[in-house]
């Protein structure tokens, strides 16, 4: 009984962040979507199209299941990388379907197996793993890349939240200016407390 809880629990948190993440698209433009955002060039759109292969890889070929579209080698050197970006041949729309995609052949085989179902990820030092593993796994990796674009979107124009029922209520930027300075002060005061500057 405590199974079947436990794989309908993580199914429906992974449903739920999902939906969140091609939420955190919504109203952006299309340079918006793709442009770098960090340094190393996180963007919104690489990350959905790295979660949807690794996602199709992970509920796919680890429990021969494969999907059914093309999809690079995980072990192909030249290909490392360019999951975390579109290029400018690839629509919003043919990555943002992929995903969609994706759920539904990771729907098909959750559904499927059982939660202590066998499978094998030969990427990983231990590849020898349950259902229950890639569960976790991937609602752990896609709620970090989640989180990613939380931070990016509020970048972007200031918008918070993981669902559109759920968004926090836009502040004008006075009300972001007072909470920036009351956190940069409390920052400095604590810097000065201790004045090497390193927590204890």
């Amino acid at each position: 009984m405590i199974d079947d809880f436990a794989k309908k629990y993580l199914h429906n948190d992974l449903r739920e962040i999902r939906k969140a993440m091609l939420w955190k698209l919504d109203g952006l433009s299309e340079y918006d979507v793709r442009r770098p955002l960090t340094s190393t060039g996180t963007n919104l759109l690489g990350l959905v199209k790295h979660l949807s292969l690794w996602e199709s890889r992970y509920f796919g070929e680890v429990f021969d299941r494969p999907f059914p579209e093309p999809l690079p080698r995980w072990d192909d050197a030249k290909a490392h990388g360019t999951d975390m970006w579109a290029t400018e041949d690839e629509t919003r729309e043919q990555i943002t379907d992929r995903y969609r995609r994706v759920w539904e052949h990771s729907d098909a085989t959750i559904n499927a197996l059982a939660i202590d179902a066998p499978g094998h990820v030969p990427w990983w030092p231990r590849p020898n793993v349950m259902l229950f593993n890639i569960l976790v796994h991937t609602l752990t990796e896609t709620s970090r890349h989640a989180g990613h674009a939380d931070i990016l979107r509020e970048h972007l124009d200031g918008s918070t939240g993981t669902a559109a029922e759920h968004a926090i209520p836009n502040r004008d930027a006075a009300f972001w200016e007072a909470q920036h300075a009351q956190i940069e002060r409390a920052a400095k005061a604590a810097a000065d407390a201790r004045s090497d500057g390193i927590g204890r």
